[in-house]
């Protein structure tokens, strides 16, 4: 503030003739100055507070994974730090955010109406910063890409496979993550995108927290043993199979559980599920042995060396799974997460089966 603004703030006036500001008594302007000062920084320290993200984000992990321990977790923080940011958010709102629930805590009303505003502020946050990374023209970056095991091979890999070729500037890091904790992952930012599929206990497609796009429907197809009766059909019912031993994943350990479980209930059936195995080349090595059948996904790939026939499922009701992409809502400008997602594309497009390529969406 110039001297000649403080005229008049003073206990004395300046006499006439002279320069403005010259004749201010000294402890009056140190006086008013301290005032001033200190009530601006007063103001501006508390409103940096009242839009601090930080915060914000915590309280949005701590609702996406239901607990103070496991958000903890996923922040790399411990418990009592996450508790202490929550705790500090309530004072500068004044509601409380958490409340007691036996021995546990839950968040309180006033917590769910302010996570709405959260939401909309993450959003616009992370288009902002796309919109500052275009803007700054061909600058590295690195890309978190994501997906299911089975989802590795045809679309993950090829993506990257194309990013090296066509963005040598990015990096990539690729992870092997199942789709029900994928979402978690992506909200607190250790996921850039995810490829997903629908998950029971996932998020809605309009859920304001994420992006959630089509990039492929899969048929799923029916592996048999090569001397099995319905063996050298051209397409089977699925309902066909509901006398068979079936070969499932263990509930809970991947997504494709849920996909056979669901797309057996539609055709009127339930499994019945006579070993359990994840990993594909022994699910195909039992079904090879005879033991028992089970669906498989398209394009996954099966040694060749077993006596399995995959055989196309009939009706416009065959099942299939849909897989998508996930991203944090508002970051789908930045640049590295859009040259991601066009790889992807790529890959999906180019994903085949010696059968049909399989069709791509959007």
């Amino acid at each position: 503030m110039a001297g000649e603004d403080l005229v008049g703030l003073g206990d004395e006036p300046a006499a006439a003739g002279a320069v403005p500001g010259s004749r201010v008594h000294t402890a009056s302007l140190t006086q008013r100055t301290r005032q001033v000062h200190f009530t601006f920084l007063q103001k501006n320290v508390r409103f940096c507070f009242m839009i601090d993200l930080r915060r914000l984000h915590v309280l949005r992990v701590v609702h996406q994974l239901g607990t103070v321990t496991a958000a903890a977790q996923a922040l790399h923080l411990t418990p009592s730090a996450v508790s202490q940011q929550l705790r500090q958010l309530a004072r500068e709102l004044e509601v409380p955010l958490l409340e007691p629930d036996g021995r546990r805590v839950r968040l309180t009303a006033a917590a769910h109406t302010l996570l709405g505003h959260a939401d909309d502020l993450a959003a616009r946050w992370e288009q902002a910063r796309g919109e500052l990374h275009a803007g700054a023209g061909g600058t590295a970056a690195n890309l978190r890409l994501a997906g299911f095991t089975s989802s590795l091979r045809t679309l993950v890999v090829p993506a990257v496979e194309h990013l090296r070729t066509h963005g040598p500037d990015i990096t990539v890091r690729v992870m092997e993550i199942e789709t029900a904790q994928a979402y978690g992952r992506v909200l607190t930012g250790d996921i850039d995108i995810a490829v997903t599929l629908p998950h029971p206990d996932g998020p809605p497609l309009d859920d304001p927290r994420f992006e959630q796009q089509p990039l492929l429907d899969e048929p799923q197809d029916l592996l048999l043993p090569r001397h099995h009766r319905l063996a050298e059909r051209a397409s089977v019912a699925l309902e066909e199979a509901a006398q068979e031993p079936w070969v499932l994943p263990a509930p809970g350990t991947c997504d494709h559980h849920d996909i056979s479980t669901a797309a057996c209930a539609a055709a009127g059936f339930t499994p019945k599920a006579a070993h359990e195995a994840m990993d594909w080349s022994a699910v195909a090595a039992l079904v090879a042995a005879g033991l028992g059948v089970c669906l498989k996904p398209r394009f996954v790939r099966v040694p060749d060396e077993l006596a399995v026939v995959a055989v196309p499922l009939a009706g416009v009701a065959a099942p299939h799974r849909r897989i998508l992409t996930c991203t944090r809502r508002g970051s789908r400008n930045q640049p590295h997460i859009v040259r991601g997602l066009d790889a992807l594309r790529s890959a999906a497009a180019h994903a085949t089966e010696p059968v049909e390529r399989l069709r791509p969406v959007g």
